[in-house]
């Protein structure tokens, strides 16, 4: 089972409400044989010395899949098994959206795959009986839990334990019983099986496992976004390899803007360029850095192998800048 959980505060109001648990580990699913092309995925945090675990869909035969960002968020490897076959693939990132929690992985030699029924989310109803499919609880096996879908287009704000967040819009709202691990897992129609939503956040608490409200991304919305990934072409996502400035960063005290380094990691670009821990950035390659999270962003538009200019403070508040040739590193 994964260690990364995502939690914050957790109410409703009408059409709006505030995610307390994302799931990075958990869902439900099919008390029929609907697992067909539902993976498990597995992931390496070695930068946050941390595990976590997910789930996934396969969308082509080669090993196109589609899971939420937050799953694969931070990951150094991906490692995905078809429960079907017991078969373990190695992922890499082909993009991912951020503000919408949507990834696109690649399944290395992947072959033959079974893939997910895909439904038509525009057709989903209040009342419809649905069922969860995914890697509840991050145990390996693929768990299935019944409800029903509570509303539709609904809007909540999804934070993490290193509190970031986004604003997901457009999400269907189930009772079905979704735990941690169920993340990028199917929300199915219960009668045919077919994918109407991908399981991306839920409200409970830390004593219970499972959500009594959960929110699912609507499957058409996902599938628009997992084409433009896939085309290389996305108004809204990364494409391809992540660059890597190798620090970890918060806010700087009350007072001062910018992105104080907390860590670094030992011979990473960062490193190499001079940085140390204490030293605030306040620009990078020409774009101003007025906090820990717009660092995040920033990085986003960078490439690996750029070379960028950081301009700092340093620990004694003396302006300063350097260049630093940017890595490859996991996604944001």
């Amino acid at each position: 089972m994964g260690s990364r959980q995502f939690i914050g505060a957790a109410a409703a109001a009408g059409a709006s409400a505030v995610a307390a648990l994302l799931l990075a580990q958990g869902a439900g699913a099919a008390t029929k044989n609907y697992t067909a092309g539902v993976l498990i995925i597995d992931t390496n945090l070695a930068y946050q010395n941390a595990a976590a675990a997910g789930t996934g869909m396969a969308l082509t035969s080669n090993g196109i899949v589609l899971t939420n960002n937050h799953v694969i968020k931070g990951a150094t490897t991906i490692k995905v098994v078809d429960p079907s076959t017991h078969r373990t693939y190695t992922a890499t990132v082909l993009g991912y959206d951020v503000g919408n929690d949507v990834a696109v992985l690649k399944l290395q030699g992947a072959s033959n795959l079974k893939t997910v029924k895909l439904g038509d989310s525009s057709k989903a109803r209040a009342g419809e009986a649905v069922t969860a499919l995914g890697n509840a609880g991050g145990t390996g096996r693929l768990t299935p839990a019944a409800g029903r879908i509570v509303a539709l287009r609904q809007t909540i704000t999804a934070s993490d334990e290193d509190g970031s967040s986004e604003q997901l819009t457009g999400l269907l709202e189930t009772n079905a019983g979704i735990q941690p691990g169920d993340s990028g897992g199917p929300l199915m129609d219960s009668s045919t099986g077919k994918v109407l939503g991908m399981d991306t956040a839920a409200s409970s608490n830390l004593v219970a496992q499972r959500a009594s409200q959960a929110y699912a991304i609507p499957i058409n919305k996902a599938l628009t976004i997992a084409k433009q990934i896939e085309s290389g072409s996305s108004p809204t996502a990364h494409i391809g390899a992540t660059a890597f400035l190798g620090v970890g960063v918060e806010d700087p005290g009350e007072g001062v803007s910018g992105a104080l380094i907390a860590n670094l990691v030992p011979g990473g670009p960062a490193d190499q360029a001079g940085l140390v821990e204490g030293d605030v950035i306040t620009a990078l390659d020409g774009n101003t850095v007025d906090a820990a999270a717009t660092l995040g962003s920033v990085m986003q538009h960078e490439t690996p192998g750029a070379s960028v200019e950081v301009d700092y403070l340093d620990q004694d508040g003396t302006p300063q800048t350097t260049t630093v040739t940017l890595g490859t590193g996991p996604a944001q």
